[in-house]
């Protein structure tokens, strides 16, 4: 069923209930007044109360960007028990030291709070980092290159075994379509082959893996999913939205040991770029299904952090079933260890709320939208306005279940007709039980409408939710594939950051890895920047209107991310009393050109005080 949105169907039903208030997670430092705290009175060096012990570290003579309500900068701050402990001028801080503290000198370098991602599938992408094939750009440039690749890997895997590959994206590609099972077959032989598309949101199945599932010219589209056919009504390989999952589900998946590897080495690489934190969206997707195996991410999760190898703060969400039946099933197993404010894993680890799948793709063309899809740009994919991955009713009900159950929920929605969905369907659940602070939020809000601008506004402001959460980098990375099937309209208000800041929106911004790279430097300069990697449809295809400042932009990745993952009050700005975890650049972002900030190197990152990345 797909119902046109009519505000009506969004009243309240006189069941409200009165709002909870979020509490306050500020840790503050106790104590007596101290010779730090008379010297911050006197020198106005900003300094947590309890400084009686000096610090243990001083980073000094530097450019300290805070990202404070006044986005003050300084040259120096002092760390004590893995928290900030006052923020100042070199003189100021060196003032504080005592004969065991550490000094490091920044050298004029800059720091950053450490950056956040507010939407990195860190345990999943990781596994597909150790485990398949990287047909991304420039590695592949054309389908040949695939074949050639799949080829290699088909001499090194025995016969039987499946070939699998992940990140290939026609628009990077010089024949500019899908890789088709045709494609595939001649180097694949009995070898089943799952190449999955960047987006994650379709693949390719070559004719063993289609043979194995069972799928024939005769198969029926399944529910929420797209069979790709040719001409003459055989299936291409191409398999898209809950059509992937009728050759993924034959695929055996890794161990638990495997998962605990990927989501360990994944925090290493993201300590690498500066980055100190990111929402796991979707973990657990067949917690009914296979308890004990959804559960494994989530204990893997458990036995990294035991381990001391979790050096990012992870918030997870988990991924909702499709009917209410299920949802109630999954509220009973995770409700004990479940709620945004919960602090089981410390800081480190938090199982926050729940994900739902509103649509579908931009680059599949099966995102929800009101108007026919384009195809290269100005031609139209006549009839094609996309689809709900799930019943829309049933949409809106597991969102006003979840709102009920005190749960965060975050809803993937990328066309215009599921957003419009999905804050109609937030606004119900917020009116019935007017419940703040739960801070509900639009995942990529690709191209909202006017009134959908409007109403995520005004949730903000009276409900603390309605948050947007988009991947900037998709302007960026599949920004040609993007800016062909958007159209020019649609493709100038994608991402609509200066209409956010217009209406005075928060917004917290993730890369979608490994949909794209998940560098944050990268979201940061695709923030200002607004090209495509390539330019297949112009350099300018997605215009300036809707780009913003370095300065929004670094917000969007720290102290907002850190918002919408409830670390605000510990995380996000470089103030005391607040963990010290710090990223040091080699370039001033907030002075640097935009391809500089693209471009930065990553020097050192610190985690509650403690180096876990040092360059060199």
């Amino acid at each position: 069923m797909i119902p046109d949105i009519r505000w009506r169907e969004f009243r309240d039903d006189g069941r409200g209930r009165k709002g909870t208030s979020s509490r306050k997670l500020r840790q503050q430092l106790s104590g007596t007044p101290t010779r730090a705290l008379v010297l911050s009175l006197a020198l106005g060096v900003s300094v947590a109360a309890g400084a009686a012990t000096p610090p243990d570290t001083l980073l000094v003579n530097g450019k300290i960007i805070t990202v404070d309500a006044d986005d003050s900068v300084a040259e120096a701050l002092a760390i004590r028990d893995g928290r900030i402990l006052a923020v100042g001028t070199t003189a100021e801080i060196e003032a504080l030291a005592g004969p065991a503290t550490e000094r490091i000198d920044l050298a004029g370098r800059a720091a950053t709070p450490g950056l956040l991602d507010a939407h990195l599938h860190l345990s999943s992408g990781g596994l597909l980092r150790l485990t398949q094939a990287d047909l991304s750009f420039p590695i592949v440039k054309s389908v040949a290159d695939i074949v050639a690749l799949i080829d290699e890997r088909a001499e090194e895997t025995a016969a039987g075994d499946w070939l699998l590959g992940r990140g290939w994206d026609e628009g990077k590609l010089a024949e500019r379509r899908y890789v088709l099972a045709a494609d595939l077959d001649p180097v694949s032989g009995d070898r089943p082959a799952w190449l999955t598309h960047t987006m994650g949101h379709y693949g390719t199945a070559n004719s063993a893996a289609l043979r194995l599932a069972g799928i024939t010219r005769d198969t029926p589209d399944p529910p929420g999913g797209t069979i790709d056919r040719g001409e003459d009504g055989e299936p291409t390989g191409v398999l898209k939205e809950a059509a992937m999952g009728l050759v993924s589900r034959l695929i055996p998946q890794p161990g638990a040991e495997k998962m605990r590897e990927a989501i360990a080495a994944m925090a290493g690489e993201l300590n690498a770029e500066c980055m100190t934190g990111a929402k796991d969206p979707g973990i657990g997707y067949n917690v009914l299904a296979d308890p004990a195996s959804a559960m494994n991410t989530w204990n893997a999760y458990r036995q990294v952090l035991a381990d001391g190898d979790l050096t990012v703060r992870v918030f997870a969400l988990w991924r909702s079933p499709g009917t209410p039946d299920e949802a109630r099933q999954l509220v009973e197993r995770i409700a004990p260890f479940t709620h945004p404010e919960s602090r089981d894993g410390g800081d480190r680890l938090i199982s926050g709320g729940v994900k739902i799948f509103a649509d579908g793709s931009g680059g599949a063309r099966t995102a929800w939208v009101w108007d026919d899809w384009n195809r290269d740009r100005t031609g139209l994919d006549e009839g094609n306005h996309g689809y709900p991955a799930i019943d829309a009713i049933v949409l809106r009900d597991l969102i006003m279940y979840y709102h009920d159950q005190g749960l965060h929920v975050g809803v993937h929605a990328i066309g215009d007709r599921a957003i419009d969905w999905t804050v109609a369907s937030l606004t119900l659940a917020l009116i019935r039980n007017p419940r703040h602070g739960l801070r509900h939020s639009i995942i990529h809000a690709n191209i909202p409408t006017e009134l959908a601008l409007n109403t995520m506004a005004a949730l903000q402001q009276n409900f603390d939710a309605g948050y947007p959460e988009p991947s900037p980098t998709f302007t960026w990375w599949i920004g040609d594939t993007y800016a062909g099937n958007f159209g020019v309209e649609r493709s100038h208000r994608l991402n609509p950051f200066r209409s956010y800041l217009e209406r005075g929106m928060r917004w917290a911004s993730g890369s979608d890895y490994s949909v794209t790279p998940f560098p944050a430097r990268y979201g940061i300069w695709a923030s200002i920047a607004r090209q495509p990697l390539l330019g297949v449809h112009g350099s300018d295809a997605f215009g300036a209107d809707e780009a913003v400042d370095v300065r929004t932009a670094l917000r969007s990745y720290t102290i907002w991310a850190a918002r919408q993952m409830f670390l605000e009050e510990e995380a996000g700005s470089l103030e005391p009393g607040k963990y010290a975890d710090i990223a040091v650049w080699d370039v001033d972002p907030y002075t640097a050109e935009p391809a500089a900030i693209r471009d930065m190197q990553c020097q050192m990152t610190l985690l509650e005080g403690e180096i876990v990345y040092r360059r060199n």
